[in-house]
């Protein structure tokens, strides 16, 4: 999937790809390229959603990809509101989805809200 791989970073300029690297998304194995941002190792793999909002349970993706909102923030390794499009990638994180500021999806009825699209 290296179609969908960004090569270029507004902030971080070039993004230079590293060594093969996997990683742990919810639990299921995925690689990119170490160094490479979480984010663009996600939306590699087809990973579009992040996080939900805590309000309204909508879903969140990548937004403005330089830090500046909290579109792509994730659990990274424990740590919630990680923006992913910032952060590089190493050999083993642990990346989960965010629901408010937990790893702990909300009720079934948000997430039906979710699928019924």
């Amino acid at each position: 999937m290296d179609s969908l791989r960004f090569t270029e970073h507004p902030i971080l300029g070039e993004v230079k790809k590293g060594r093969l690297v996997t990683f742990t998304y919810d639990g299921k194995e995925l690689q990119g390229y170490e160094g490479e941002p979480i984010a663009a190792a996600l939306k590699a793999a087809g990973v579009m959603v992040h996080r939900y909002t805590a309000k309204k349970h909508e879903p969140r993706g990548i937004f403005c990809a330089i830090g500046r909102c909290t579109d792509c923030v994730m659990i990274v390794n424990g740590e919630p509101n990680v923006r992913t499009c910032m952060t590089p990638l190493t050999e083993g994180m642990s990346v989960r989805t965010q629901y408010g500021t937990s790893d702990k999806p909300f009720t079934d009825t948000a997430q039906s809200a979710v699928t019924r699209d």
